[in-house]
């Protein structure tokens, strides 16, 4: 059996422990490199083998994962975050599929509700925004047209991006655009939950200026929207007037 597992953000307690249990048990880990914690490998018992994906090829993490089932191994693919944000593991399974190898999907902390977490703010509140835009602007990869992040922002939603903040300038450009004004909060978390996570908070305005100053030029996630700061109502969860299944409402 195949496990893809998420090993969350960074902090390498924030797997799951069905994915720290997969890890231990693995007899071949292959791992994303460039941005899973090393530590992660810590738990991998003695004998295990262990592969750095960065420098392979989609065929050859196939390959090794073909080998190790044809043996009887436990095989732990181990990506970053959540495998099913821009964790390019669809085309992995397809290819299992066609050589019809069993594996399964482990879920894992994001990035983006990391980064949300290290800022103390939540997405979702009333009368601000009640959804969540998770995107990307285009660069090596494309983005359908449909997908631009100056359309994207017009419906002024709470937004996450990855894998954006090289481009940080074109971020601003397009986002002031979309949302008709260059005062809305912004934060970019460099490294979420790691040791040397770094936090810049500000506005449309100025955040470009200050992440060039800081030289973050990767491994971040760029949240915008005013559920950062400003007002908002209060939940109808705990409000004494509201009654719901679990408690009548006082009038």
């Amino acid at each position: 059996m195949i496990s893809f597992v998420g090993a969350g953000p960074g902090d390498v307690d924030l797997i799951t422990i069905k994915g720290r249990k997969l890890l231990e048990e693995a007899d071949l880990v292959i791992y994303a490199g460039s941005l899973v914690s090393k530590e992660h490998l810590k738990f991998c018992k003695k004998g295990c083998q262990i592969y750095n994906s960065a420098s392979m090829t989609l065929e050859e993490v196939v390959e090794k994962m073909e080998m190790g089932v044809s043996k009887g191994l436990k095989v732990v693919r181990l990506h970053t975050g959540d495998p099913t944000i821009y964790g390019a593991i669809r085309e992995q399974m397809d290819l299992l599929d066609e050589k019809k190898i069993d594996y399964e999907v482990i879920p894992g902390v994001s990035s983006f509700t990391a980064a949300c977490c290290s800022i103390k703010k939540e997405f979702t509140l009333p009368e601000v925004s009640q959804t969540v835009i998770l995107t990307r602007i285009e660069g090596r990869t494309r983005v359908p047209k449909e997908e631009d992040l100056e359309r994207l922002a017009v419906h002024k939603a709470s937004m996450a991006l990855f894998l954006s903040v090289r481009e940080i300038g074109t971020v601003v450009e397009k986002l002031i655009k979309g949302y008709e004004r260059d005062d809305v909060p912004i934060a970019v978390v460099y490294k979420a939950t790691w040791e040397d996570e770094k936090i810049i908070l500000g506005t449309l305005k100025d955040i470009e200026e200050k992440v060039k100053k800081e030289g973050i030029t990767k491994t971040a996630q760029i949240l915008v929207g005013d559920f950062i700061e400003g007002k908002y109502e209060r939940s109808k969860l705990y409000d004494p007037s509201f009654s719901h299944e679990y408690r009548s409402g006082i009038e």
